[in-house]
């Protein structure tokens, strides 16, 4: 149905990939890199400075500006931020004797996939009183300064996901991400509150901005996008892509960056299935960014930058850089970035029609719809006529069936009772037949008895005679 047209939106594998090629996911929110690389791209001026304070080789610290001495005590202050947490610049080793530590990972390996209650109770067990002091401490810290930047909030976040994924250094990864997901829904779910939103950035801003823009573009219609959408004759159940668009909208509902990213993987897979019963062929890349794309204009979903800025700043890396969700939410945030940026080539439409949608000079939306929707009304009434005629005819005809049955059953009675009086008769008829055989023996009888008594009457004179 969808093949012959020319799809507006064009995405590759390769665009969705790292720009630095190492094999994960992109994100536009980090210019095409994935969260690893974005990190060491954002921060190596840092990391430089560090080095050399950290090292004990002799050698003297010398600056040729003030500023690279500023940015030094600014890397200071941040080691002493990250003492607080730890203790030392570098995370705590463990203290712990190895039979407790043997006895922890035991009880960690036993651990159900998604048995989150499970996992809460191996780390208030005594065996898991270390991680959950570290726990502890660690909320109870970064409630106390959340005051701080949201940037380095998460890169505090992010360090203490590594130090303790570090903890079960000895376990598959699978494992390991496992227990992860546990530790990232318990700290989120308690630091959703600070972190998210945080008035260290412009998120708010950028949240009304982004449903100013999918607002105005209410006029775009599925045909526009190249969404592949249900013909007349398939059967009416209303819009295939609502429960796509209640997905995206629960995710503002939620707390844990994984369970954000659990409505944006729900999300896609409603979107896929909406595209296969819209179209007898399998949706391809193409389909299902335009599907995205016209699922998010739908919806508008409240807060929709912040939710994907707080994925970004404290999902786990591996949620986002490879995997099933990794690919969903690199296409959320494509989809995204082409609203924030579309025009009218990406809509074929020219430049006069698309400023003309968006200053209501034409609409789509009104007109337009109220005639698809007129027409879709139609078809649908003359749908249901259809099965009433349908239905009618069947009426009738089963009507016609039951009286030709009654007449039957009438017609079978009477050939059934006039057989019954017949058997009757016949049974009457032989069982008088004894009875009269029985008689006529009888007067039989009488007869002989009666011719020897007059022969005997007869024979006694002549004997007397002789």
């Amino acid at each position: 149905m969808w093949t012959d047209k020319q799809r507006g939106i064009r995405v590759t594998q390769e665009e969705l990939l790292c720009k630095n090629a190492c094999g994960y996911y992109g994100n536009p929110a980090w210019q095409g890199f994935c969260s690893k690389c974005w990190r060491e791209r954002a921060r190596p001026a840092g990391a430089q400075k560090q080095d050399p304070r950290l090292s004990n080789d002799g050698t003297p610290l010398t600056f040729s500006k003030f500023e690279e001495k500023k940015s030094t005590e600014k890397g200071r202050r941040i080691n002493t931020m990250r003492r607080l947490f730890w203790g030392s610049p570098s995370p705590p080793k463990r203290q712990e004797s190895p039979e407790t530590y043997t006895n922890v990972l035991k009880a960690y390996q036993s651990l159900e996939p998604g048995d989150f209650p499970g996992f809460l109770k191996i780390l208030r067990s005594s065996s898991s009183q270390r991680l959950q002091s570290r726990c502890t401490a660690f909320l109870n810290t970064m409630e106390a300064y959340h005051g701080l930047p949201v940037q380095k909030q998460s890169d505090l976040v992010q360090d203490f996901y590594q130090s303790f994924a570090e903890y079960f250094s000895s376990f598959p990864e699978a494992q390991v991400t496992q227990i992860m997901e546990h530790v990232e829904k318990l700290i989120m779910t308690r630091l959703h509150k600070w972190v998210f939103c945080h008035d260290s950035c412009d998120d708010e801003q950028k949240d009304l901005a982004l449903q100013r823009r999918i607002r105005s573009l209410n006029w775009v219609t599925p045909q526009m996008l190249s969404v592949p959408f249900p013909d007349k004759k398939t059967a009416v159940t209303g819009d295939p892509f609502l429960p796509a668009i209640t997905a995206i909208i629960e995710m503002d509902a939620k707390r844990a960056p994984q369970d954000k990213l659990a409505c944006v993987s729900k999300c896609s897979q409603h979107v896929f299935e909406a595209l296969s019963t819209s179209s007898s062929e399998p949706a391809n890349a193409d389909d299902f960014l335009s599907g995205l794309i016209y699922v998010v204009l739908k919806a508008n979903p409240p807060r929709l930058h912040s939710n994907m800025q707080y994925v970004i700043r404290f999902g786990l890396p591996h949620s986002l850089m490879a995997g099933e969700s990794g690919y969903y939410f690199t296409n959320l945030s494509c989809a995204v970035a082409f609203i924030e940026k579309l025009d009218g080539p990406a809509l074929n439409l020219s430049a006069e029609e698309f400023e003309g949608y968006m200053l209501r000079r034409r609409a789509p939306s009104g007109r337009n719809k109220r005639q698809q929707a007129a027409r879709d009304t139609q078809h649908l009434l003359e749908e249901l006529q259809g099965r009433q005629e349908k239905l009618d005819q069947g009426v009738d005809a089963l009507n016609v069936q039951l009286q030709q049955w009654v007449k039957s059953i009438h017609s079978q009675l009477d050939e059934a009772t006039t057989q019954f009086a017949l058997v009757q008769k016949e049974i009457i008829a032989q069982a008088e037949l004894p009875s009269l055989s029985h008689d006529a023996s009888l007067q039989g009888d009488d007869k002989d008895q009666s011719v020897l008594v007059l022969v005997d009457k007869n024979a006694g004179p002549k004997d007397t005679d002789c």
